[in-house]
């Protein structure tokens, strides 16, 4: 055991720091950072913002309804990164296979030692983490909106809708992975990851469509009807479930991608 967990960090290592001495990678923390600054600023700051009706409405004298502005400040804040991550993630997994293709290291990982799953989780691991430490800003916005509230909010609400966006992103990484490990082009790799991640963004409306068991089922499908209600601070134990068996799928079938290529070259 204690050597699959060895194999396991060397291969996260391995990944982790390919991110950070990519230019890429650096490109694109840059521009999501912009635009994370972008966002909160507009949401909070701008015209018809949230501090703009909050204080238009105590000009006015109108109390009731109160504004809960951390509240609405997250739920729509996560919900733009959600959209945000629609076209982020594809960019930072449609590498993590095609790229082992391009310099023929697939061949040696596929015959190596180390068990498939045991690089593909140690692969999913750096990226995660990776996207982890992109997310860190938008947690210390997060924070500055509900320390300034007042009466003070939660910072469990905060903290839980951080936990709902890793854990849609790590699934969406995961199915990613599993696509990248089919071919050698980055590019179809990440427009296969782009539309499946719109299949699950969308299934909710889909699953509209439709009644009884099948709509119900399809439903439960959703990405962002799950996201939705974590990041509004609704904890529902089939939301983790659902994003853990998104997880586990796209491992399982990475690692059985990578056996059928080792059978293939054998």
């Amino acid at each position: 055991m204690r050597v699959i967990w060895s194999n396991i960090l060397a291969i996260y290592r391995r990944e982790l720091q390919s991110y950070f001495a990519s230019p890429f990678a650096y490109a694109i923390a840059g521009v999501f950072w912009l635009l994370g600054g972008f966002f909160f600023v507009v949401i909070l700051l701008g015209p018809d913002a949230l501090l703009d009706q909050v204080a238009t409405r105590d000009q006015a004298g109108i109390t009731d309804p109160p504004i809960d502005v951390p509240y609405q400040f997250q739920t729509i804040y996560l919900n733009l990164i959600g959209s945000l991550a629609l076209f982020l993630l594809p960019m930072l997994s449609m590498g993590l296979y095609t790229e082992e293709r391009k310099r023929g290291t697939l061949e040696l990982l596929a015959t190596s030692p180390v068990t498939n799953w045991a690089v593909a989780v140690g692969k999913l691991l750096g990226v995660v983490t990776f996207f982890f430490t992109l997310t860190l800003p938008l947690l210390l916005y997060g924070a500055i909106a509900f320390s300034a509230s007042s009466p003070a909010a939660s910072f469990n609400i905060l903290l839980l809708g951080h936990v709902a966006l890793i854990l849609m992103a790590a699934s969406v990484l995961s199915l990613g992975m599993f696509l990248s490990s089919l071919t050698d082009s980055t590019l179809l790799a990440g427009i296969l990851t782009f539309a499946l991640m719109l299949m699950l963004w969308v299934t909710d409306l889909i699953a509209a469509s439709f009644t009884g068991p099948i709509g119900d089922f399809l439903e439960h499908l959703s990405l962002i009807q799950h996201y939705t209600d974590l990041i509004q601070g609704q904890f529902d134990f089939s939301s983790l479930v659902l994003f853990l068996s998104y997880i586990l799928l796209g491992i399982f079938l990475t690692a059985q991608s990578i056996e059928a290529f080792r059978y293939q070259r054998s």
